[in-house]
Parts: structure tokens; C-alpha cells; sequence
């Protein structure tokens, strides 16, 4: 097994299990502050014990359970224009900017039509629209919700030349407590659509995100940041896309980001086929 599926998986049978109507109730978050981190499995194991620990003041945090299972499999498949405008703008930090995507939940077979934007105090504030099964995810009815989405947010038209430009697949365990969710990806797997080129994350690294309402660090950031570990600015979008072509690393792309792709995706600078 996979250092940081295993990980994964013992942080989440660890902790007490919280049905989904509890999630959403608890920390839905759609409009949220997010950071995201590079966990080593071994610092991720130590800060997902202190977080489920039944004597943490105010309470365990939880695991999401839905029909006796702690962790799923997820799959996202990310629309841009030909001229990858949402990938450019978020590598610019562009104050009006979007991420569009199909979502589908394997285990249950549900899908998400949803639009990430970014709100005026930086926050993410995300839209959704559940997806008929066999219903195209850029059919009339999730365009026209993308339109009404971007011209109430920012007043633009919405981009007709919307194009599938990712794959992303991987495992998650949901971890909340009041006010908080923590998103806890491992086997992040990358795909090229129009190449058929893929890149695998590193075994040794859980991808951890923090959800709060608030700006302020949260208890996981800051246990995180006690380890020596600090937000990294990884999206599986932008640095996906950018494993898969190199080419596009260029420019602005700060060396952050760009040592932060090398972090996740230490074989995407092997020859194209690989992985």
C-alpha cells in the first residue's frame, strides 16, 4: 500500500465517524479561507492524532462516513479555454479568477458541476449544480449557470471555447470539527486528455487542505506550521497541468510554485510517457 493511503486510512479509522448531513451542517464552507500543504506521512500521522485525540479541548475532530467507509476515491475532470485562461490568471494571482470543473463521487455516482472563484478578501467561494447522470457536464444547463455565476460575481461574460483540459483522480478522508474541515488527499493521479500523459504524486506525501470562515490560521495550520511545515499555493489544476507541461513553467510561475510541483510530482521531469 501506498505510504500515504496508509497514513490516510489510520488517521480516519482513528477518529469517530460523522455522517454527511453532520459535515454540512458543521462545516459546509462554501465560501472559505484555504490553505494547502505538502505533508510528509510522518508529520502527517503525528498532527491527525493531536486532531482526533478524544482529550483535545472542545472536541475530536471527525471523520466523514458515509456506508462504513472513511475514505473515497474522487475524480475531477478541469475545463479551461484554449489559451488556458483560468490556469494563467491563477498563476498571475489575477483578482478575478475561476476554476471550472466536473466532480464525480465514485462511490455513489453523483456529480458536481462546480465554479471556484475567488471572493473580494481573497476567500474561495464555490458554486455548485448537481449533474444528471448521462447529462453532458458543458450541456445548456450547467453553461447557463456558469454565466449567471461569473457575470453575478464579476460582471464578465462566460467563455464559450470551454475545453477538457484535466483529469485528476485520488483518495480523500474529510476530517471537521465546528467550524473547520480538513481535506486529506493521497494517490493523486494527473492525465493529460489530449495525450494520454500521466504523472503520479509522491507516495510519501498526503496533500492536506485547511477549510475555516475565519483568515485566521486554525488549530491543523498551526500544529502544521509547529513542524515546520507552510502553506504551499498547490492546486491539483495548476500543478497538475504544469508536471504534465513543463512549458508551461515558464514566465511568472514564481520558484515556489514551481519547487512545489517538483515536491509532488518528482518524476514529471522524466521523458513524456512516463509515469
Amino acid at each position: 500500500m501506498i505510504p500515504a493511503v496508509r497514513a490516510l486510512a489510520r488517521a480516519a479509522m482513528a477518529a469517530r465517524p460523522v455522517p454527511l448531513a453532520d459535515v454540512q451542517a458543521r462545516a459546509g464552507l462554501l465560501t472559505r479561507f484555504d490553505r494547502s500543504y505538502l505533508v510528509p506521512v510522518e508529520v502527517f500521522a503525528a498532527v491527525a492524532a493531536d486532531l482526533t485525540d478524544r482529550r483535545r479541548p472542545g472536541g475530536p475532530f471527525a471523520a466523514l462516513c458515509i456506508n462504513g467507509r472513511r475514505w473515497f476515491p474522487y475524480r475531477s475532470v478541469h475545463y479551461d479555454t484554449p489559451d488556458l485562461r483560468s490556469f494563467h490568471d491563477h498563476r498571475e494571482d489575477g483578482r478575478q479568477r475561476w476554476t471550472i470543473r466536473e466532480r464525480l463521487y465514485a462511490d455513489t455516482g453523483e456529480r458536481q458541476f462546480e465554479v471556484k472563484l475567488r471572493g473580494r478578501r481573497g476567500e474561495t467561494v464555490k458554486h455548485r449544480q448537481p449533474l444528471p447522470p448521462g447529462a453532458p457536464a458543458l450541456g445548456a444547463a450547467p453553461r447557463g449557470f456558469l454565466a449567471a455565476v461569473l457575470d453575478r460575481a464579476y460582471g464578465i461574460t462566460a467563455p464559450a471555447d470551454l475545453g477538457h483540459h484535466l483529469e485528476t483522480d485520488y483518495l480523500r478522508a474529510t476530517f471537521v470539527a465546528h467550524g473547520q474541515r480538513i481535506t486529506c488527499d493521497a494517490a493523486l493521479l494527473c492525465r493529460d486528455p489530449a495525450t494520454g500523459r500521466t504523472v503520479r504524486a509522491d507516495g510519501g506525501l498526503v496533500l492536506v487542505g485547511t477549510r475555516s470562515a475565519g483568515r485566521h490560521p486554525t488549530e491543523a495550520d498551526r500544529l502544521l506550521h509547529g513542524h515546520g511545515v507552510r502553506p504551499a499555493g498547490f492546486t491539483k489544476y495548476g500543478g497538475g497541468l504544469s508536471a504534465l507541461r513543463p512549458d508551461l513553467a515558464a514566465g511568472r510561475w514564481g520558484p515556489e510554485a514551481r519547487q512545489a510541483v517538483r515536491t509532488v510530482f518528482p518524476a514529471a521531469g522524466r521523458a513524456p510517457g512516463a509515469g
